[in-house]
């Protein structure tokens, strides 16, 4: 037991501790009889319990992916964003990730805060060796459906990877819209580099959302990313559509003839 040591400076050194340390600092500060640490003590043991976990589940990603890829093949993950959505466009992303090293907390974006999804794809925009992204813009989706559209916007990311890919690993069902396709239902949750796409693809549609809203005031694209809340229905029916809509998916909110 250390007794040169405060109260605060030893929580904060728990607080703070990197994975790795954690172990350490348990096994030093274990004996120390005041209830504060020993509070601490508890809340650093689930955390690292808590991360141990985390650490299976994203090696288990890897894994999969590795298992998919097979020895020294190029592999890129691809998924898409805004496929529901009833403005805005529709994202496309596609990603190669590094050997090493593995990037802790991949997951379904879906899964992730938003603070988390954003501080992870600067991550992967730092370590990827390539990331390509596409955008199907409302008039093309409206004007082609939207699985045309998806397949248009899945070649784009690939090509603006720079990349000629072994594998193509897709969320979901099958596609066709690569001839190197192989499809993982419920991949962006079970596969790193489509996790990974995911998240850039989220990020990335969610600021063009954001920024939407400066040149469309009054559609809550800023808040609900172009998707039918309440909000956003509303405002449609009160202000009718505008440019940044996809007319074929609000005909259930408005008369006919007040869609064009």
């Amino acid at each position: 037991m250390d007794n040169t040591q405060s109260v605060k400076e030893i929580i904060a050194a728990l607080k703070l501790a990197e994975l790795e340390e954690l172990p350490g600092l348990l096994n030093r500060y274990s004996e120390d009889p005041r209830k504060q640490i020993q509070k601490a003590l508890g809340v650093a043991k689930r955390r690292y319990e808590h991360e141990l976990q985390e650490r299976k589940r994203v090696r288990a990603m890897y894994d999969f992916m590795n298992t998919l890829a097979g020895k020294d093949a190029v592999v890129l993950g691809v998924d898409e964003v805004g496929r529901g959505a009833v403005a805005g466009p529709l994202t496309v992303c596609a990603v190669q990730l590094p050997k090493d090293p593995i990037i802790w907390g991949l997951n379904d974006s879906k899964k992730l805060s938003p603070h988390k999804r954003e501080e992870l794809a600067k991550t992967i925009a730092h370590f990827a060796p390539a990331i390509g992204i596409a955008h199907i813009d409302p008039e093309h989706i409206d004007a082609a459906g939207m699985s045309a559209s998806l397949r248009v916007a899945i070649n784009r990311a690939i090509k603006d990877s720079g990349l000629e890919p072994d594998l193509v690993l897709l969320d979901g069902n099958s596609m066709h819209a690569h001839p190197k396709e192989k499809n993982v239902i419920g991949g962006d949750a079970k596969v790193a580099c489509i996790a990974a796409a995911s998240i850039v693809a989220k990020v990335s549609r969610d600021s063009i959302m954001r920024m939407s809203e400066l040149d469309y005031p009054g559609y809550s694209f800023a808040k609900s990313k172009g998707y039918a809340s309440p909000e956003h229905i509303k405002a449609i029916q009160t202000l009718g559509p505008c440019e940044y809509h996809r007319k074929t998916f609000i005909t259930s909110f408005l008369p006919q003839d007040s869609l064009f």
